[in-house]
């Protein structure tokens, strides 16, 4: 089947009319807003959970053991690995960032690059003893080590029946010295949340 010449143009046209009328509306927000439009962990999760866990982790008393101690200016810390065991997809990256965040902010804390941004950081340090001048170039052997390292799990529980779900998160978070592998802080925080449609 042959179409005339001017009958291509104006199927065309009509099949892009049409798909300008299924447009959606994309509305800004500020990042700091609470949303929970699926039920299922999202940005405000791991900021809320980062900023509770880092702040009962900051009131334990490792930190004043530590500070009686007179071990030094202030305990260096660095994020290790979260698992996330749920059944659906978490950015672990973006709770990480949220926890070496509320470390950092809290002023309290020194914080060491992870394991994954060392490798970088070093890449550069590199590539500067060959094209930065002596003056300016990064020493090597002056990274700090890390005296402390948290890692942990996020898990969860679906419970799912007709048009009602309820989820339960645990995220667990652990602090463990370095030279002695002691855990020297422990916590968990729940969140349960119920989507209804």
């Amino acid at each position: 089947m042959q179409m005339n010449g001017w009958k291509l143009p104006a199927a065309a046209m009509i099949v892009a009319l049409a798909l300008a009328g299924c447009g959606r509306t994309v509305t800004r927000t500020d990042p700091e807003t609470v949303t929970d439009l699926s039920g299922w962990w999202n940005d405000t999760d791991a900021r809320m959970v980062a900023d509770s866990m880092v702040e009962d982790c900051l009131e334990g008393s490792w930190l004043a053991n530590w500070v009686g101690a007179s071990r030094g200016d202030r305990p260096v810390i660095v994020v290790g690995s979260v698992l996330n065991r749920t059944t659906e997809h978490i950015s672990t990256d973006v709770f990480m960032n949220e926890i070496e965040r509320a470390f950092v902010n809290s002023d309290l804390i020194d914080v060491v690059a992870a394991r994954g941004e060392r490798g970088e950081i070093r890449g550069e340090r590199e590539d500067q003893q060959r094209f930065a001048t002596a003056a300016t170039a990064a020493s090597f052997g002056r990274e700090i080590g890390a005296d402390y390292i948290m890692m942990g799990t996020i898990d969860s529980i679906v419970d799912e029946s007709g048009g009602k779900r309820a989820v339960y998160y645990t995220v667990t978070l652990e602090l463990t010295d370095v030279e002695t592998i002691r855990k020297v802080w422990m916590s968990n925080l729940e969140i349960k949340k119920i989507v209804e449609w």
